[in-house]
């Protein structure tokens, strides 16, 4: 369902701050008293674009924060240097593997240590760069998306939302095209492929929210989808080009089920390919 204009204003508010929403108010003529909840219900009627540009301004305050760190240049130079990207493991279940295959297979000091060296550490190395490769691209997608000009993003974490998009809550999902699934199916049928997505996550991360889906496939080969992320020139552009022309109405409406519960959101997707 499309929330209303108190409820975007509201999941605005709360994905703020609470210093932050104090500084808001201030800057809005508006008592800072109180706790979170006081002075959300304070500026529950204050001007969209006050409260949109205030926090627009604070994102950037917090990306040129992490860019003290290391520069967006910098950061993309290092994942230019990952030459391999494999799991080794499934995600969430390295502690699985380590009891399995090592704590409960080995009875003999030397065999664990042995076999530890000679695999595990390959393996968790392996896990490692691909968690680290995944996280620091998504970040800089993410950060892309945020900056546009229609797009609002949130300060704090908020359940199922990422950014606010067309005066819609959004969660946002960059992802690789599922195994198995046809790229030309996917791309003349992206509907097809949002139902897939909700009705097949992992329920340990289910979630029924609207989300906003980027999706990356190589046409030539979809083991190689990975280098497409960080062809950041390309992807950006796309991104740009998708947030310049969609929007958001009842027709982005999907139903979808999920251990046997029917659940209808709102959800769009961009299919990234090259």
């Amino acid at each position: 369902m499309l929330v209303s204009k108190q409820e975007l204003t509201n999941l605005k508010l709360q994905s703020i701050k609470v210093e932050d929403l104090k500084e808001l108010a201030g800057k809005t003529g508006t008592d800072s008293g109180g706790n979170k909840s006081d002075i959300i219900k304070r500026l529950i009627d204050a001007p969209q674009n006050k409260i949109d540009e205030f926090i627009q301004n604070k994102y950037q305050q917090l990306i040129t924060e992490r860019q003290v760190r290391i520069s967006d240049e910098d950061l993309k130079k290092e994942l230019m240097k990952v030459e391999e990207f494999r799991w080794s493991v499934v995600q969430g279940q390295l502690d699985q593997k380590i009891q399995t295959e090592y704590v409960r297979r080995f009875t003999r000091y030397g065999d664990l240590l042995s076999s530890v060296k000679s695999k595990l550490h390959d393996d968790v190395t392996g896990y490692v760069i691909a968690t680290w490769y995944n996280h620091w691209t998504t970040v800089l997608i993410e950060d892309q998306i945020s900056q546009h000009k229609r797009v609002i993003p949130t300060l704090a974490n908020l359940k199922g939302v990422d950014i606010f998009f067309d005066n819609q809550p959004f969660d946002l999902k960059t992802t690789y095209l599922p195994k198995d699934y046809p790229l030309e199916e996917a791309i003349r049928y992206p509907k097809d492929l949002i139902v897939w997505l909700y009705e097949n996550q992992g329920p340990q991360r289910f979630g029924s929210h609207n989300r906003l889906f980027v999706v990356l496939a190589n046409k030539d080969n979809l083991e190689d989808s990975w280098k497409l992320k960080r062809d950041f020139g390309f992807v950006f552009g796309e991104i740009n080009k998708f947030f310049n022309s969609a929007s958001v109405s009842e027709k982005d409406e999907i139903i979808f089920s999920f251990n046997k519960k029917t659940y209808t959101t709102i959800s769009k997707i961009l299919i990234i390919t090259k």
